[in-house]
């Protein structure tokens, strides 16, 4: 009561705030780093990564490209090779002179050496940076090397692959706003009462989504994906609440005595509405703080803020916007274009047997499609780039000039004789799809002691604690293929070397595989588990969250289940997201429906009266608030040259509507055949009277 009255006293210094706030935020947004490699979001205690930082700590080597240079003399990528070194942050550069001197003839080297570097038209360089994968100096170097060498030369790796995805964010996450507030804006003004109404949301909405990204910057940095969708999310998913909060405004304002009044009234019944809605929501989010894969925590975090922030603006900042317009607000006003709902609700009641056989009969395959679906995902990361990009050409050209389509790198203990280092070498290569290991020991010979090599040399594959090998595969990361391999490769490392450590992209994935599909298993049973808990004490009841909670699972299995029928493979992250995402922002449709159902029948209205006046009141916005989720969300699936956020937005649009029609058609002739055991386990409806409860087992019949 006093925090209603008192947003509404102090509307003016509260939009002052908020316009103060918007400078912080805006320098916090900007100052907020963004990691574009995925793999950074591994735990800590795996073999891979602490490969990686034993990498960094033993040779000052981080992250790792190739060089493909076509058509080049030898002397003229020599020359290349010593302006490639003097890049900043270059440390090694491999190639063949730097094991042999560039006057001996390549036709004189050995075989192992001369096939590992060079082609009929090509030769190859292996560049090693003392920074990381994903640092912002790696990249700066990457974009240096492909400016000096020029359109004969290609760049691979996962650097090369974090520089592009980058460079193509930056230019479209702007577009990405623009597409959803165009078309969160035209869908509300097709389906509200008010031609200025939706700019008044967009603007409070707005605010808070620069406070959320601005607040960012106190977690260090967040993912590219979180960036690209978090204010597409926030935009969608709190759209309701400012619908809610305009909806009861204009109620209370022919119920109250003057705007102020109405206002106030309005905020109260917001509050008690949009907060337990939001709960939900926000543990859909939370659930994603579960996952080891520490990508599912940066976005859950980011998305529950946005959540609570919207909360936050649809009482104080929403309020303040409206009462300063509310003279434009008014005039502006229509009538709304969502015809009455009567006719639909009398029918979806009158006809209720059929939408539950059609439930019946569409849940199986829905299952069944879904459980496919999800091992149909993909892992390589270069898969959600636009074919054209520089790091798939240079990807492509490593596969069909040199026959390599991954490279692990190999750390075994400094200490390990060289005769057993060639006995392994020997081994891996004779294991399937392994071109060659390259290392001192296995390029050189036995005929060649170590102490004749120049230090130069040693220094670059030998440190104090570990020698370095390169192990090249015919196999694709994160195919099954390369982690059968992987597995050989580990099974013949442990028998040589107990603490050596394979890593690279294509282990650093296979754990990626193996981590994320615990993951899902986890989030899924965390989300469903705290939503049911919430629904059951909010509801106070045992079997309507069981019924809610099994609707908008039977529309994400459908969701989730239509790619393996349509032949699409998803980025791997997606199922696990979405189908969290989905379930907290749409389940809010079925608890809306319902409780108007319970009040219509601890009203004592018969169960079908309490269907058909819970849907006639509900449906209108249902489907504002999910057309607002679709629209905001469809445009950036079709823009997106990303597939990896064009598939997340798609699978949120398809998934509105999906929950939209399960809620509208599914839910209703649920509640009508449970509607007895409803009664039976929902306190307070058990106390109702019920008009024709002596005519249950009748029509039951």
């Amino acid at each position: 009561m006093k925090f209603s009255k008192a947003v509404v006293k102090y509307r003016v210094p509260i939009l002052i705030c908020a316009l103060l706030l918007m400078i912080p935020s805006v320098l916090g947004m900007a100052g907020t780093r963004v990691n574009y490699d995925m793999l950074n979001y591994l735990p800590g205690d795996m073999d891979t990564v602490i490969g990686q930082e034993e990498l960094m700590n033993d040779f000052h080597k981080g992250a790792f490209s190739f060089l493909i240079l076509e058509d080049m003399p030898a002397k003229d990528a020599a020359a290349l090779k010593k302006q490639v070194e003097r890049v900043d942050h270059v440390d090694t550069v491999l190639w063949y002179d730097s094991l042999m001197d560039i006057t001996v003839p390549m036709e004189l080297l050995p075989d192992k050496l001369y096939d590992a570097f060079n082609t009929e038209n090509a030769t190859m360089m292996a560049v090693f940076f003392d920074t990381s994968t994903s640092s912002d100096l790696t990249m700066d170097a990457i974009r240096e090397i492909r400016a000096l060498a020029g359109e004969k030369c290609f760049v691979s790796g996962m650097s090369a692959l974090v520089t592009d995805l980058k460079d193509l964010c930056e230019v479209e996450e702007p577009i990405y706003v623009g597409i959803a507030v165009a078309l969160a804006c035209a869908a509300m003004l097709l389906l509200l009462d008010s031609w200025l109404a939706p700019f008044v949301f967009l603007a409070s909405i707005g605010m808070m989504i620069l406070m959320n990204l601005g607040s960012n910057y106190f977690l260090g940095e967040i993912s590219y994906i979180t960036k690209a969708l978090s204010a597409v999310l926030q935009l969608a998913v709190t759209m309701d609440y400012s619908i809610f909060l305009w909806n009861s405004y204009n109620e209370q304002r022919r119920l109250c005595g003057g705007r102020e009044e109405a206002m106030a009234a309005a905020i109260r019944a917001t509050l008690s509405s949009v907060v337990g809605s939001s709960i939900t929501t926000v543990a859909g989010f939370i659930a994603l703080c579960f996952m080891s894969f520490t990508m599912g925590r940066d976005l859950g975090v980011v998305m529950a803020k946005g959540v609570l922030l919207g909360v936050l603006g649809c009482v104080t900042v929403l309020p303040a916007l409206i009462l300063v317009f509310d003279k434009p607000l008014q005039r502006t006003r229509h009538r709304s274009l969502i015809p009455d709902m009567g006719r639909l609700s009398a029918g979806v009641v009158k006809a209720f047997p059929v939408f539950l056989v059609v439930f019946a009969l569409i849940v199986p395959p829905a299952l069944y499609g879904y459980n496919r679906a999800n091992g149909e995902v993909y892992y390589d990361m270069g898969q959600c780039l636009p074919r054209d990009m520089e790091y798939v050409v240079a990807e492509g050209k490593l596969r069909d000039d040199f026959n390599i389509a991954s490279t692990h790198m190999l750390l075994v203990d400094a200490g390990l004789p060289a005769k057993d280092v060639r006995a392994m070498a020997e081994e891996m290569e004779a294991v399937d799809g392994v071109k060659y290991v390259l290392g001192m020991e296995s390029v050189m010979g036995s005929r060649v002691p170590e102490e004749f090599l120049p230090r130069s040399v040693t220094e670059k594959l030998k440190s104090g604690n570990w020698r370095l090998l390169l192990i090249n595969s015919e196999y694709k990361v994160a195919s099954d293929a390369v982690n059968a391999q992987i597995g050989q490769l580990n099974g013949i490392l442990k028998r040589y070397d107990q603490g050596g450590m394979l890593i690279g992209e294509a282990p650093c994935m296979r754990d990626m595989i193996q981590t994320t599909d615990r993951d899902f298993k986890m989030v899924n049973a965390v989300s469903i588990i705290a939503i049911f808990l919430i629904i059951a004490l909010v509801e106070k009841s045992f079997t309507l969250p069981v019924i809610l909670i099994a609707v908008i699972e039977a529309a994400i299995f459908v969701n989730l289940g239509l790619p393996h029928y349509l032949g699409q493979s998803l980025p791997f992250i997606a199922p696990i997201c979405i189908s969290t995402i989905q379930l907290g922002a749409t389940v809010d449709y079925a608890i809306l429906l319902t409780n108007r159902y319970k009040a219509e029948r601890m009203g004592g209205a018969d169960k079908k009266t309490a269907v058909r006046t819970a849907l006639t009141v509900s449906i209108p916005s249902i489907l504002v608030s999910g057309m607002g989720l679709f629209a905001a969300t469809f445009g950036v699936a079709l823009y997106s040259e990303i597939d990896i956020i064009s598939s997340m937005c798609m699978l949120m649009a398809r998934g509105a509507l999906v929950s939209v029609l399960s809620v509208i058609f599914a839910l209703p002739s649920l509640l009508l055949l449970c509607d007895r055991l409803i009664c039976a386990t929902t306190a307070g409806m058990r106390q109702a009277k019920h008009p024709e409860i002596s005519n249950v087992e009748v029509y039951a019949k």
